[in-house]
């Protein structure tokens, strides 16, 4: 078949998170079933306009400010000239409405919706923006599938009206191969938080510096690492100095990938602390690497965390209590092992080909082939 999918970034652009990885992982995949694949996306400086990577013909129109403006004369245009079976429309920014302009049958790929976590990260203005585009999109997309990553998800759009039967839930894989389990890696020295994401305001990282505070009064010689990049970078290394925690805290920027498989593998916890994501791969990522896993009980989160088993699962927001899991994990051996083994069978049930076999009989059933 012929799909046109649609996304605000891909994976080489520099604001490529998650939902790239999901959606690529799986669009790989389905070229590799002999399926053609043209993906449009947004620009970013010093990029090609066009370009195939790995069998998927990428086209970049616009820039991450414009691209839902630009997009649509991208399409129209793209649609005029082939004959797409499928549109895959990847909504993990605002919605870009092409029922409106387009007769392909659709199937809508919804990492989470931001709803009002919006004006966690945002200010007012543009954060309004992005919530009110939200708002009409189960009326504008009435007739299509959805297909999520996570219960929380689903649940979050039966609330909002849509049918069940109109959902399915594809989890994530992982890159098995890459994020292994590694016995002979020893962890480090001192006892070792780790988070490793984006850095952006909504992922809540300030608690998890806070929560640190709280673990160095019990834990003198743990150390923290906040590995990743993103916009909210400067406030966290000043909130660091004004904890006074400064000088057990490193901010390493970005990193190699086999220098974030080594910092999973060698530390002692990784932490998300986020208020709200699509599923929290990064959890499974660091389980499938043998290590335990602390979140937020949040949409998403909850979804990746076996509580007590692969890791911890902590009120959202509470400092308190996010600090008491971490010195427990940090300091009990028994429970750690625990955690490390559980999380190695939890991760190992996680795979992009068996997700992406069950997304491809997914777009057959969408465009009506089976």
């Amino acid at each position: 078949m012929k799909f046109l999918a649609l996304n605000w970034n891909d994976l080489k652009n520099p604001y490529g998170g998650g939902a790239e990885v999901h959606l690529e992982e799986l669009l790989r995949r389905l070229v590799s079933y002999g399926h053609e694949v043209t993906l449009v996306c947004s620009g970013y400086p010093g990029c090609l306009p066009e370009e195939t990577v790995e069998g998927i013909k990428i086209i970049r129109r616009g820039n991450r400010y414009n691209f839902n403006l630009v997009a649509p004369f991208t399409l129209m245009k793209l649609a005029n000239e082939n004959r797409y079976d499928l549109l895959i429309e990847d909504i993990n920014k605002i919605p870009f409405y092409t029922p409106l302009y387009l007769e392909l049958k659709t199937l809508v790929v919804i990492p989470h919706l931001f709803a009002t976590t919006v004006f966690q990260e945002i200010n007012f203005l543009l954060g309004s923006y992005i919530y009110l585009a939200e708002q009409p999109l189960v009326r504008m997309y009435q007739g299509c599938h959805y297909n999520v990553i996570s219960e929380s998800t689903a649940d979050d759009l039966i609330e909002r009206g849509v049918d069940t039967a109109d959902i399915s839930v594809i989890h994530c894989g992982i890159d098995r191969q890459l994020y292994s389990h590694d016995p002979t890696v020893l962890r480090y020295d001192n006892p070792t938080v780790l988070y490793l994401g984006r850095i952006k305001k909504y992922k809540s990282i300030q608690h998890l510096l806070q929560a640190f505070k709280l673990l160095l009064q019990r834990v003198p010689d743990a150390q923290l690492m906040v590995v990743g990049d993103g916009d909210y970078l400067p406030e966290l290394r000043a909130l660091a100095v004004k904890l006074g925690i400064s000088e057990r805290v490193e901010f390493p920027g970005f990193v190699s990938m086999e220098n974030k498989v080594e910092r999973m593998r060698k530390a002692h916890v990784a932490v998300l602390p986020s208020l709200k994501e699509g599923w929290g791969l990064t959890n499974i990522e660091a389980n499938s690497v043998g290590t335990p896993v602390i979140a937020a009980n949040s949409p998403g989160l909850r979804d990746s965390v076996r509580d007590g088993e692969t890791g911890f699962l902590y009120e959202y927001g509470n400092i308190t209590e996010l600090a008491d899991k971490l010195y427990d994990v940090v300091t009990d051996d028994s429970l750690h092992g625990r955690l490390s083994e559980n999380g190695l069978k939890w991760a190992a049930t996680f795979d992009w080909d068996i997700a992406a076999k069950k997304f491809e009989a997914l777009t057959l059933n969408v465009v009506g082939k089976r």
